[in-house]
Protein backbone atom coordinates (compact mmCIF):
# COMPACT_ATOMS: atom_id res chain seq x y z
CA UNK A 1 0.00 0.00 0.00
CA UNK A 2 1.46 3.43 -0.87
CA UNK A 3 2.05 5.69 2.20
CA UNK A 4 2.54 9.66 2.12
CA UNK A 5 5.68 10.70 1.05
CA UNK A 6 6.52 7.65 -0.78
CA UNK A 7 7.64 6.31 3.02
CA UNK A 8 7.81 2.50 3.17
CA UNK A 9 5.65 0.45 4.46
CA UNK A 10 6.20 0.53 8.79
CA UNK A 11 7.36 -2.63 10.57
CA UNK A 12 8.34 -1.43 13.99
CA UNK A 13 6.15 -0.49 17.05
CA UNK A 14 7.21 3.54 17.44
CA UNK A 15 7.20 3.65 13.25
CA UNK A 16 3.69 5.41 13.12
CA UNK A 17 4.58 8.03 16.00
CA UNK A 18 7.65 9.00 14.03
CA UNK A 19 6.00 9.11 10.61
CA UNK A 20 2.87 11.21 12.08
CA UNK A 21 5.51 13.86 13.35
CA UNK A 22 7.37 13.55 9.39
CA UNK A 23 4.27 14.41 7.88
CA UNK A 24 3.64 17.56 10.50
CA UNK A 25 6.65 18.92 9.65
CA UNK A 26 6.11 18.54 5.83
CA UNK A 27 2.56 19.98 5.86
CA UNK A 28 3.94 22.99 7.77
CA UNK A 29 6.89 22.86 5.17
CA UNK A 30 4.33 22.72 2.51
CA UNK A 31 1.93 25.70 4.02
CA UNK A 32 5.39 27.79 4.73
CA UNK A 33 6.17 27.41 1.20
CA UNK A 34 2.73 28.27 -0.73
CA UNK A 35 2.33 31.36 1.73
CA UNK A 36 5.58 32.85 1.21
CA UNK A 37 5.65 31.87 -2.82
CA UNK A 38 1.96 33.88 -3.02
CA UNK A 39 3.61 36.58 -0.70
CA UNK A 40 6.51 37.16 -3.39
CA UNK A 41 4.25 37.35 -6.32
CA UNK A 42 2.03 39.26 -4.50
CA UNK A 43 4.71 41.98 -3.88
CA UNK A 44 6.01 41.52 -7.54
CA UNK A 45 2.66 42.23 -9.01
CA UNK A 46 1.85 45.67 -6.34
CA UNK A 47 5.07 47.08 -6.07
CA UNK A 48 5.63 46.65 -10.10
CA UNK A 49 7.83 49.38 -11.96
CA UNK A 50 4.55 50.65 -13.70
CA UNK A 51 2.87 51.47 -10.84
CA UNK A 52 5.75 52.51 -8.87
CA UNK A 53 8.15 54.30 -11.35
CA UNK A 54 10.64 55.86 -8.32
CA UNK A 55 11.55 54.30 -4.90
CA UNK A 56 9.80 54.60 -2.49
CA UNK A 57 12.16 54.27 1.16
CA UNK A 58 9.73 54.13 3.29
CA UNK A 59 9.61 50.64 4.21
CA UNK A 60 6.78 48.32 4.70
CA UNK A 61 4.13 49.96 6.94
CA UNK A 62 1.75 46.73 7.28
CA UNK A 63 1.77 44.23 10.11
CA UNK A 64 1.11 41.45 8.08
CA UNK A 65 4.57 39.74 7.75
CA UNK A 66 5.58 40.29 11.68
CA UNK A 67 1.99 38.19 12.47
CA UNK A 68 3.39 35.90 9.42
CA UNK A 69 6.92 35.59 11.13
CA UNK A 70 5.01 35.15 14.89
CA UNK A 71 3.31 32.85 13.30
CA UNK A 72 5.94 30.24 12.19
CA UNK A 73 8.17 30.50 15.12
CA UNK A 74 4.95 29.17 16.94
CA UNK A 75 3.71 26.50 14.56
CA UNK A 76 7.77 25.18 14.98
CA UNK A 77 7.86 25.70 18.80
CA UNK A 78 4.68 23.51 18.89
CA UNK A 79 5.88 20.71 16.72
CA UNK A 80 9.35 20.67 18.28
CA UNK A 81 8.18 21.12 22.17
CA UNK A 82 4.66 19.13 21.27
CA UNK A 83 5.63 16.15 19.30
CA UNK A 84 9.40 16.08 18.90
CA UNK A 85 10.66 16.01 22.60
CA UNK A 86 7.72 13.91 23.48
CA UNK A 87 8.69 11.05 20.99
CA UNK A 88 12.78 11.57 21.77
CA UNK A 89 11.97 11.52 25.46
CA UNK A 90 9.40 8.16 25.19
CA UNK A 91 12.31 6.39 23.43
CA UNK A 92 14.66 7.28 26.43
CA UNK A 93 12.79 6.85 29.18
CA UNK A 94 11.10 3.44 27.88
CA UNK A 95 14.19 2.12 27.19
CA UNK A 96 13.78 -1.77 27.66
CA UNK A 97 15.96 -4.06 30.03
CA UNK A 98 18.06 -6.38 28.55
CA UNK A 99 17.39 -9.03 30.03
CA UNK A 100 13.69 -8.51 28.13
CA UNK A 101 15.56 -8.12 24.81
CA UNK A 102 17.66 -9.56 22.50
CA UNK A 103 21.19 -7.28 22.77
CA UNK A 104 23.18 -6.91 19.52
CA UNK A 105 26.51 -5.39 18.59
CA UNK A 106 26.38 -4.20 15.01
CA UNK A 107 29.80 -2.74 14.44
CA UNK A 108 30.59 -0.80 11.18
CA UNK A 109 33.49 -1.02 8.52
CA UNK A 110 34.34 -0.09 5.39
CA UNK A 111 32.27 -1.84 4.13
CA UNK A 112 30.62 -3.92 5.94
CA UNK A 113 27.88 -4.56 9.08
CA UNK A 114 29.75 -7.05 11.24
CA UNK A 115 27.01 -8.77 13.82
CA UNK A 116 27.88 -9.80 17.15
CA UNK A 117 25.04 -11.96 19.47
CA UNK A 118 25.99 -12.90 23.06
CA UNK A 119 24.69 -16.31 22.86
CA UNK A 120 22.21 -18.10 25.20
CA UNK A 121 24.24 -17.09 27.94
CA UNK A 122 23.37 -13.13 27.60
CA UNK A 123 27.17 -12.24 27.73
CA UNK A 124 29.08 -10.82 25.21
CA UNK A 125 32.63 -12.35 24.95
CA UNK A 126 35.79 -10.52 24.92
CA UNK A 127 37.52 -9.12 22.33
CA UNK A 128 41.02 -7.83 21.08
CA UNK A 129 42.12 -5.55 19.04
CA UNK A 130 45.04 -7.35 18.51
CA UNK A 131 42.78 -10.21 17.62
CA UNK A 132 41.08 -8.89 14.64
CA UNK A 133 41.74 -10.68 11.30
CA UNK A 134 39.52 -9.08 8.21
CA UNK A 135 38.44 -12.64 6.85
CA UNK A 136 37.94 -15.04 9.74
CA UNK A 137 38.59 -12.79 13.03
CA UNK A 138 36.80 -8.73 11.74
CA UNK A 139 35.58 -8.12 15.40
CA UNK A 140 38.63 -9.87 16.94
CA UNK A 141 36.40 -12.01 19.56
CA UNK A 142 38.68 -14.12 21.75
CA UNK A 143 37.08 -17.69 21.77
CA UNK A 144 39.08 -18.61 24.61
CA UNK A 145 37.13 -16.39 26.82
CA UNK A 146 34.46 -18.49 28.44
CA UNK A 147 31.40 -15.98 27.88
CA UNK A 148 32.89 -16.39 24.21
CA UNK A 149 32.63 -19.69 23.86
CA UNK A 150 28.59 -19.36 22.79
CA UNK A 151 28.97 -16.21 20.52
CA UNK A 152 27.55 -15.94 17.69
CA UNK A 153 29.10 -13.22 14.88
CA UNK A 154 27.73 -12.92 11.24
CA UNK A 155 28.77 -10.44 8.49
CA UNK A 156 25.68 -8.13 6.84
CA UNK A 157 22.72 -10.13 8.06
CA UNK A 158 21.13 -9.37 11.41
CA UNK A 159 18.41 -11.64 12.61
CA UNK A 160 15.91 -10.65 15.43
CA UNK A 161 12.41 -11.96 17.03
CA UNK A 162 9.23 -10.26 16.05
CA UNK A 163 7.33 -8.23 18.68
CA UNK A 164 10.34 -7.87 21.28
CA UNK A 165 12.55 -5.30 22.04
CA UNK A 166 15.45 -5.16 20.27
CA UNK A 167 18.67 -3.01 21.71
CA UNK A 168 21.43 -2.66 19.43
CA UNK A 169 24.82 -1.34 20.05
CA UNK A 170 26.11 0.75 17.18
CA UNK A 171 30.04 1.71 16.87
CA UNK A 172 32.85 1.70 14.02
CA UNK A 173 36.03 0.17 13.73
CA UNK A 174 37.23 3.14 11.15
CA UNK A 175 34.99 5.90 10.26
CA UNK A 176 31.88 7.47 10.73
CA UNK A 177 28.89 5.30 9.15
CA UNK A 178 24.86 5.59 10.04
CA UNK A 179 23.13 2.53 10.68
CA UNK A 180 19.69 3.10 8.74
CA UNK A 181 16.77 -0.02 8.67
CA UNK A 182 14.02 2.07 6.33
CA UNK A 183 11.21 -0.17 7.61
CA UNK A 184 11.77 -0.34 10.88
CA UNK A 185 12.39 3.59 11.14
CA UNK A 186 15.97 3.65 12.60
CA UNK A 187 18.95 5.46 12.17
CA UNK A 188 22.25 6.09 14.02
CA UNK A 189 25.48 7.11 13.38
CA UNK A 190 28.07 4.39 14.13
CA UNK A 191 30.99 6.85 15.72
CA UNK A 192 34.64 5.14 16.29
CA UNK A 193 35.53 5.08 19.71
CA UNK A 194 32.20 5.06 20.78
CA UNK A 195 29.74 2.65 21.60
CA UNK A 196 26.02 4.06 21.31
CA UNK A 197 22.60 1.70 22.18
CA UNK A 198 19.18 1.98 20.58
CA UNK A 199 16.31 0.13 20.09
CA UNK A 200 12.86 -0.49 18.46
CA UNK A 201 10.06 -3.33 18.54
CA UNK A 202 10.02 -4.90 15.42
CA UNK A 203 6.11 -5.97 14.47
CA UNK A 204 6.28 -7.45 10.73
CA UNK A 205 8.08 -11.07 10.15
CA UNK A 206 9.68 -11.17 7.45
CA UNK A 207 7.54 -13.79 5.73
CA UNK A 208 4.76 -11.41 6.67
CA UNK A 209 6.24 -8.63 4.60
CA UNK A 210 7.08 -10.79 1.56
CA UNK A 211 3.63 -11.92 1.29
CA UNK A 212 2.34 -8.27 1.99
CA UNK A 213 4.56 -7.21 -1.06
CA UNK A 214 3.58 -10.39 -3.28
CA UNK A 215 7.44 -10.78 -3.63
CA UNK A 216 9.55 -13.91 -2.01
CA UNK A 217 12.50 -12.77 -2.49
CA UNK A 218 12.04 -9.23 -0.72
CA UNK A 219 14.49 -8.44 2.78
CA UNK A 220 14.86 -5.62 4.96
CA UNK A 221 17.90 -3.71 4.04
CA UNK A 222 20.56 -2.38 5.87
CA UNK A 223 22.00 0.73 4.70
CA UNK A 224 24.47 3.11 5.11
CA UNK A 225 23.11 6.38 5.06
CA UNK A 226 26.57 8.35 5.63
CA UNK A 227 29.14 8.82 2.71
CA UNK A 228 31.98 6.46 4.35
CA UNK A 229 34.36 5.69 0.99
CA UNK A 230 34.84 4.94 -2.15
CA UNK A 231 32.55 1.52 -1.34
CA UNK A 232 30.19 3.05 0.72
CA UNK A 233 27.67 2.29 -2.35
CA UNK A 234 27.92 -1.39 -1.58
CA UNK A 235 27.97 -1.08 2.19
CA UNK A 236 25.17 -3.03 2.74
CA UNK A 237 23.31 -5.79 4.79
CA UNK A 238 20.08 -7.55 5.46
CA UNK A 239 17.27 -8.37 8.82
CA UNK A 240 15.77 -10.93 9.02
CA UNK A 241 12.50 -10.87 11.53
CA UNK A 242 11.35 -14.12 12.76
CA UNK A 243 8.60 -15.05 14.99
CA UNK A 244 10.33 -16.52 18.15
CA UNK A 245 10.33 -20.35 17.18
CA UNK A 246 12.29 -19.06 14.07
CA UNK A 247 15.01 -17.30 15.64
CA UNK A 248 15.21 -19.67 18.72
CA UNK A 249 16.17 -22.53 15.56
CA UNK A 250 18.50 -20.12 13.80
CA UNK A 251 20.05 -19.44 16.49
CA UNK A 252 19.87 -23.26 17.67
CA UNK A 253 21.68 -24.10 14.10
CA UNK A 254 24.87 -21.39 14.44
CA UNK A 255 25.26 -22.88 18.13
CA UNK A 256 25.55 -26.72 16.51
CA UNK A 257 28.27 -24.72 13.84
CA UNK A 258 30.07 -23.37 17.03
CA UNK A 259 30.24 -26.85 18.27
CA UNK A 260 31.28 -28.36 14.73
CA UNK A 261 34.13 -25.60 14.72
CA UNK A 262 35.18 -26.39 17.54
CA UNK A 263 35.44 -30.55 17.29
CA UNK A 264 37.97 -29.82 14.17
CA UNK A 265 40.94 -27.82 13.17
CA UNK A 266 40.54 -24.68 15.87
CA UNK A 267 41.82 -21.55 14.17
CA UNK A 268 41.47 -19.34 17.40
CA UNK A 269 44.65 -20.63 18.39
Amino acid sequence: MDRPLGLPEIASAHGAELDHATLLVHGLMFVMFVGWGLLFLYMLWKFRASRHPTAVYEGLKSKSSTYAEWAVIASEAILLVGFSIPLWSQRVDDFPAPSESTEVRVVGEQFAWNVHYPGPDGIFGRTDIGMVDAISNPLGLDRKDPSAADDVTTINQLHLPVDKPAIIHISSKDVIHSFMLNEFRVKQDAMPGMTIPLWFIPTVTTAEMRANRGQEDANYEIACAQLCGIGHYRMRGFVTIHDQSGFDAWMASEQALLAEDEGGDDFWD
